[in-house]
């Protein structure tokens, strides 16, 4: 007896540390700055070693900071942080497995005005050292396979205004326009300057030009050998009228000719991946560059000699993301698929295209692999921000290496999860996902969240861009989220079904959601409330002038005059490609106008968000419709955000953007606890 009262004495002292803990708090803002996030793991080439850059949020700085850490991939040891000032640009580089190259803005204000530089650190110790001085900074790189040499892409350098004759000094020099694709968001108006390959040697720190004239050149590749550089560049005669990407090869010599070896559409993203035997050169692959905006990527195999070129898993109707790698064998080819609401690790063979899953439910995404087969990915889910996943050769499942998340997990609680399938109105089905309150009762007031792109989806994930989720669910909403028709992951038809035909078929599947859920009982159909960001904001536009069931609603950085945005946004090229001129498809164009020239049906209480610097989708289609319904006297407001693109960069203001959106439902939805909380 007495050995078995201190047996359970011993239990209960066990268990004290976990009945201590306290209780998990509401998801809110302090929840969403602690969430962090790895990116561009890099695996050394002996697979001993991960490198990836950690991005957390600085209250206090109000900025993004990201720092290098390295995992082991053997042993118990955890991984241990490399940088410390949180001024990483990003692209860690694997030298042998000795040191680690990366690009970052660093020193005083005069140097961080260069732009990102590259860098060496050391692992055996020792302090990063700076290997360039370029004005304008370098925006990419490729180390050689021996590590003594680094393929730069540099900007032209941009004109000194204190060179130009008669002109005021300091002052900037006027931005003159010849270009048909003319403005980009983060870049602004775009001049005449290209980007080009430079050589640069590592022991003598000699830069010479690889590519000059009036073409850009970009992602560089060195083939095994270290003798080529495979790249991508648009070389057609009117460039900037296609999206069509030219995949070229040329000797690692400055003044050596480049060769075309194909002509293709492929994502901004992507990068030629070299056969461990130098013959074949991988590249994501799209069809023809008028669905540019609904491209499904495939693995296009390409015969570095100049040969035949090919599609793997042609049959797959799913796209691949645009970061592949081969298997040391060359076998073989590593990817990230999207697929229904879920992105998954994959394997794809040479020989027949079969595709192997190689990752569960989540999401996975951004493989690197080792010379030894060992895959090193980052994966998570609805409930685990994603983490460091290792997948050693011959292994059922990958093991975790990082828990970067695991106290910030134990303090917050989250939404629970439901998947569910709709039938549209042509009985297209629709499937989506379901945010609830861990406590609540039947019906909720729920809102419609709409992603953006549209060619993106909704997926079972827990990141810093789902926070708005988490915080809509904390504050008692149930929160639909659907992968309408434009979305990813559901095959090619399904991506094209709203080719040239805006808010027509997005609007049946998002009102076909919401409709099922209204039925399920889930909905509280007097308490609905919509909104998104982006293409998310335009559909809000759209819902709002076609339906009055929404009661609150807030689109961010969206437009409801399409017509406007012409040659005034970054899209010229799609829009002569898949809309056509204004003059010549007017009633096109004013269709997919019509939550601005309808405006007048609107009675949603709309909130407008935009950023001052917006060239994605200008400030000016917010600012358009927040003027019409203070015309008409819908309760509205209209929030810009200064300095900020299409993309909101400071903590703050995602953090604001998030608070707005929750307190527009509580103020309309709720309006007796929101005037009671006044």
């Amino acid at each position: 007896m007495r050995h078995l009262l201190t047996t359970l004495f011993l239990i209960w002292m066990m268990r004290l540390p976990a009945l201590a803990q306290p209780a998990p708090k509401a998801f809110d803002a302090d929840a969403a700055n602690g969430l962090q996030r790895l990116v561009e793991p890099e695996i050394s080439p002996d697979g001993r070693w991960v490198v990836y850059g950690l991005r957390v949020a600085d209250t206090g700085k109000d900025k993004y900071l990201t720092d290098l850490w390295l995992a082991p991939s053997i042993g118990a040891a955890g991984p241990r942080r490399l940088s410390f000032t949180g001024d990483i640009a990003g692209k860690p580089r694997w030298q042998g497995s000795e040191a680690v190259f990366f690009l970052a803005a660093r020193g005083g204000d005069e140097e961080q005005k260069k732009g990102a530089q590259l860098w060496r650190l050391p692992l055996a110790g020792g302090e990063a050292e700076k290997l360039t001085d370029i004005k304008g900074g370098v925006e990419d790189y490729a180390l050689s396979p021996d590590g003594r040499r680094a393929a730069l892409v540099v900007m032209d350098e941009e004109p000194d205004p204190e060179q130009a004759a008669g002109w005021k000094r300091k002052t900037p020099l006027p931005i003159v326009i010849e270009r048909f694709h003319f403005k980009q968001d983060r870049e602004g108006y775009l001049d005449g300057r290209r980007k080009h390959l430079q050589l640069l040697d590592l022991a003598s720190r000699k830069i010479t030009a690889l590519t000059s004239g009036e073409f850009s050149e970009a992602a560089p590749a060195w083939s095994p050998d270290g003798r080529q550089l495979a790249f991508l560049g648009n070389r057609a005669p009117e460039r900037d009228r296609t999206e069509a990407t030219g995949l070229f090869v040329m000797p690692a010599e400055p003044g050596a000719a480049a060769r075309a070896l194909a002509t293709l559409t492929t994502d901004d993203e992507a990068r030629p991946a070299w056969s461990p035997d130098g013959r074949l050169i991988a590249l994501p692959t799209g069809d023809d560059a008028k669905w540019s905006a609904y491209q499904q990527w495939r693995v296009g195999l390409y015969d570095a000699a100049g040969g035949a070129a090919r599609l793997l898993g042609a049959g797959l109707d799913r796209g691949w993301q645009p970061q592949i790698a081969w298997t040391p064998d060359g076998a073989a080819l590593v990817g990230t698929v999207d697929d229904d609401g879920h992105s998954q690790l994959a394997r794809i063979a040479l020989a027949d295209g079969a595709v192997q899953r190689l990752s569960g439910a989540g999401v996975a995404g951004q493989a690197s692999v080792a010379g030894d087969g060992r895959i090193a990915f980052l994966a998570g889910d609805w409930a685990s921000p994603a983490e460091l996943q290792l997948l050693e050769p011959g292994a059922a499942s990958a093991r975790t290496l990082t828990a970067h998340h695991e106290d910030w997990r134990r303090g917050v609680a989250l939404s629970m999860l439901r998947e569910f399938s709709a039938s549209s109105a042509d009985g297209t089905e629709v499937h989506g996902l379901l945010a609830l309150p861990r406590e609540a009762r039947l019906p909720l007031p729920t809102v419609l969240l709409i992603h953006g792109g549209p060619n993106g989806q909704d997926a079972q994930e827990l990141s810093m861009r789902t926070a708005l989720r988490e915080r809509l669910a904390a504050a008692g909403y149930a929160v639909l989220l659907v992968n309408y028709r434009g979305s990813s992951g559901r095959g090619q038809a399904f991506q094209r079904a709203i080719f040239a035909d805006w808010g027509h078929l997005e609007v049946q599947d998002l009102h076909a959601a919401v409709d099922w859920a209204v039925k399920q009982g889930i909905v509280d159909p007097a308490r609905l409330g919509v909104g998104g960001w982006s293409y998310g904001g335009l559909l809000t536009d759209y819902l709002i002038a076609s339906d009055t069931r929404f009661k609150a609603a807030v689109s961010g950085a969206g437009s409801g005059n399409q017509l406007s945005m012409f040659g005034v946004d970054q899209y010229a090229v799609q829009y002569e490609r898949e809309m056509g001129p204004p003059w010549a498809q007017r009633e096109r164009w004013l269709k997919a106008s019509y939550p601005f020239f309808k405006a007048d049906r609107i009675k949603t209480p709309t909130l407008f968000l935009g950023g001052e610097k917006d060239f994605n989708v200008p400030i000016a289609g917010g600012e358009q419709m927040y003027q019409a319904l203070r015309i008409l006297g819908v309760p509205t407001q209209l929030v810009i955000y200064p300095g900020q693109f299409h993309g909101l960069s400071l903590p703050s203001y995602q953090r604001d953007w998030e608070t707005r959106f929750v307190a527009w439902m509580d103020r309309y939805l709720k309006p007796q606890q929101s005037s009671a909380t006044k």
